[in-house]
């Protein structure tokens, strides 16, 4: 408890996840109503629909994830933190779970309120939480945010810099999977395993999201999240070794 409460307030004494924060909002928020005031009136929104905006707060997210560990090695606090707490991984595991609770939070704000502001725009479209889909849709925004925070803090601790770990998580999760897809023969079978990817089952069940098929993964969703939370894990646990082993 008194690592969580160290890392809590490391955390929240910086404006960085302020900003973060306010910005994850700004974008799958906005987003959502600005989609769902241009719709056609013909049209209706459904659930997932207001969902839109999740990947660029996700990428906002992991910024803020990875900067909390980047900031550290950047200033060198983090000798002092290794100094104070001589098991490393105690140490970077409380970061990683103050952090992946943030974003937990931010999250499930996010994503209740992009639907919340469809559903006011467009209070006569079918955007009632009726299913376990339609709440997956919403509340499953959290939750990947929280994962994909896991994921941040991992590559910021084993890339130590922050240009250098923020261009590679933006990268990789808005461009680089679905540029895997233009390998021959083998990109189309290797992009359903990637993590964003099935990710985005889990969210969505691989149905129509702004008329667009989201995934390909042949998971099931609770089985995509699974996929998803593991490699967040397995990915957290290589990082952890490699901090354990070389010079803070």
């Amino acid at each position: 408890m008194t690592l969580l409460a160290v890392e809590r307030i490391k955390l929240f004494t910086t404006r960085s996840p302020w900003w973060c924060a306010l910005i994850t909002l700004g974008l799958t928020v906005g987003l959502a109503g600005m989609f769902a005031a241009a719709a056609p009136a013909g049209e209706s929104l459904d659930v997932p629909t207001t969902q839109i905006g999740y990947q660029f707060g996700s990428a906002v997210i992991m910024v803020l994830a990875a900067l909390s560990v980047t900031t550290e090695y950047r200033f060198g606090t983090i000798r002092t933190t290794f100094q104070a707490v001589p098991h490393r991984g105690s140490a970077l595991v409380a970061k990683t779970a103050v952090v992946a609770l943030l974003s937990l939070v931010i999250g499930e704000i996010a994503g209740f309120g992009s639907w919340g502001i469809a559903k006011l725009i467009r209070p006569k479209d079918n955007l009632a939480l009726h299913t376990t889909a339609d709440w997956i849709n919403v509340a499953g925004v959290g939750v990947l945010f929280a994962f994909a925070a896991v994921i941040a803090v991992a590559v910021g601790i084993l890339i130590r810099h922050s240009a250098g770990a923020i261009a590679l998580l933006l990268i990789y999760s808005l461009a680089a999977e679905n540029l895997i897809k233009l390998i021959p023969k083998a990109g189309e079978k290797i992009h359903k395993w990637m993590p964003f990817n099935v990710a985005d089952k889990f969210l969505s069940g691989g149905g129509n999201t702004a008329g667009r098929i989201v995934s390909d993964s042949p998971l099931s969703p609770g089985w995509a999240l699974a996929y998803f939370a593991g490699f967040s894990i397995v990915l957290l646990a290589i990082a952890i070794g490699v901090a354990k082993k070389r010079d803070a």
